[in-house]
């Protein structure tokens, strides 16, 4: 069994070591010049290009072609391969996935729409290749997919909206009202079509961030144990912050900070901060399950 998944997901090195994942990026495109997310550009060189240039970037997904050369790669040695993706309501990724399963002989691709990115989607990949790695059977690792995406949820707030208005991904309208009212939205993605939702909205960033931990006491009590992970983009005080404001509310189990991958920065610029969570008692237990850091 093998694990495809894209550069949309981000896992730290701890999680991700001794694990076999293979990676498609998805790429980057500024002031006429293409990257590939991760792999020719990381995070921080990229922040400083975007602050240096009145261009906005324009991201792009894997072609089917790249990933059916990519399935029959990996099929030379198991065609059974799992191919786990960022929500198909944010990103063209998935779609793309889909007709490559289509178009390959050699291998048998199951395919999987995280309906989410960045560090939850990450949660669902390591849950794969930790299954993978210990044997277990196709339906028994779709099943834990399945139980690590309906427990954990992501939510998180940055303070320019202008890469989410540019790129799409949020009304345009709503995106330059809540511009002009200098509001810091807080978005999740949906579980049902894997878009953007407002979870709530603050006059500041500060305020924004230390809002977060109330949102969650809509879904759990105080004093909750929950599995945490905080991601951001190039904002470590940020992420300090957010881990402070979360530790006061509920009992934190961390794993390793993330700084999100260059081509969801692309739709955040610098600054964005968030979490992925779970309640402890609602998560599956992986096999070989590596201890938060």
């Amino acid at each position: 069994m093998q694990i495809v998944t894209d550069s949309g997901m981000d896992l730290s090195p701890q999680q991700r070591k001794g694990l076999d994942i293979h990676q498609m990026p998805l790429k980057i495109t500024l002031d006429d010049k293409t990257y590939a997310s991760g792999i020719d550009i990381q995070s921080e060189e990229f922040y400083d290009l975007i602050e240096n240039t009145e261009s906005m970037p324009i991201t792009s997904t894997p072609s089917p072609g790249d990933f059916v050369e990519v399935y029959n790669r990996l099929a030379e040695k198991d065609p059974e391969i799992i191919s786990i993706h960022i929500s198909s309501g944010l990103s063209g990724t998935f779609n793309a996935a889909c007709t490559a399963a289509k178009m390959v002989k050699k291998a048998k691709v199951t395919l999987v729409d995280t309906l989410t990115l960045s560090g939850a989607q990450g949660w669902q990949v390591e849950a794969a290749a930790r299954a993978a790695k210990a044997g277990w059977s196709l339906e028994r690792i779709i099943e834990l997919i399945k139980q690590v995406k309906d427990a954990s949820d992501t939510i998180y707030t940055l303070p320019d909206l202008k890469y989410l208005i540019s790129g799409g991904r949020i009304s345009h309208l709503k995106g330059l009202l809540a511009s002009i009212l200098g509001l810091k939205p807080l978005l999740g993605v949906s579980k049902t079509d894997g878009k953007y939702y407002e979870r709530g909205k603050k006059r500041s960033f500060v305020r924004a961030i230390e809002a977060i931990p109330q949102v969650l006491l809509r879904k759990y009590e105080a004093g909750t144990p929950i599995r945490s992970q905080i991601a951001h983009a190039g904002n470590p005080s940020g992420a300090e912050r957010l881990q402070e404001a979360l530790d006061k509310v509920f009992k934190c189990e961390w794993l390793p900070v993330v700084s999100i991958s260059p081509v969801l920065g692309a739709h955040t610029g610098r600054g964005l901060v968030g979490v992925v969570y779970a309640a402890l008692s609602t998560l599956p237990k992986l096999p070989e399950e590596s201890v938060a850091a």
